[in-house]
């Protein structure tokens, strides 16, 4: 084999190398349609047999599984192969092909992992691309880098909760979280349990819409009854 026709295949394996390890990444490919800025309600119960309207940073650490009362669910189950540019959640799961600017979100989550100080589950909102989002990280315990409303800005994430509390109390059971997000004013409010009362709010205007998504930084859990109102 000569050294330009080794040259040849060694690039085209590794644009094939590229090509599979970013498939399941949350990013848009060229093919993919534009996201619209949705206007109406979206509501998932994922009363079906596969994830289907979602895309994943790894589809295989997904699935749709039974609860224990019968009904199904989107569960997170294993560690995603996915290794951001940026340190932010490795476990995502985006809404497909829709925006949105100013919302309220409501869900059940339910974390599947034994208890210790970084037990999380996570909302994304305000996606652009794998570098540009916002998130909630809901953990057993806060510190600079958990329990907070995180900024990913082309750099490692960085919190930006204006108030928390302490944590939550993670259980085994389910739980109740709602999100509430005002481009206009930056408002961001994070409710866990009681939804009347925010445990986290900041404000910030980085990003004025995005995708929504699901997920962990590096757990496992289950989630439920999605709902999306737009403001």
């Amino acid at each position: 084999m000569t050294a330009r026709r080794f040259g040849m295949q060694a690039a085209l394996a590794a644009a094939a190398c590229a090509t599979a390890l970013g498939a399941g990444a949350p990013a848009a490919s060229a093919d993919d349609p534009p996201a619209a800025v949705r206007t109406t309600p979206f509501r998932d119960d994922f009363e079906r047999d596969v994830p289907t309207g979602w895309t994943f940073t790894d589809p295989d650490a997904w699935r749709i599984a039974r609860a224990e009362d019968g009904g199904r669910v989107l569960e997170l189950f294993g560690a995603s192969r996915y290794e951001p540019r940026v340190r932010s959640p490795l476990n995502i799961a985006l809404i497909e092909g829709q925006e949105f600017g100013a919302f309220d979100l409501r869900a059940r989550v339910r974390s599947t992992v034994k208890d210790y100080g970084h037990r999380d589950l996570c909302l994304i909102f305000g996606y652009v691309d794998p570098a540009h989002f916002y998130y909630v990280h809901m953990a057993k315990a806060a510190d600079p880098h958990a329990h907070s409303v995180f900024l990913v800005n082309d750099a490692p994430r960085l919190s930006i909760a204006e108030t928390r509390t302490k944590g939550v109390d993670w259980t085994d059971g389910w739980h109740e979280v709602r999100l509430v997000r005002e481009p206009g004013s930056g408002l961001v409010e994070f409710y866990f349990d009681d939804l009347e009362k925010p445990i986290m709010t900041a404000h910030d205007k980085t990003f004025a819409k995005g995708r929504i998504g699901l997920g962990s930084f590096d757990d496992k859990g289950m989630f439920d009854d999605l709902t999306i109102k737009p403001r």
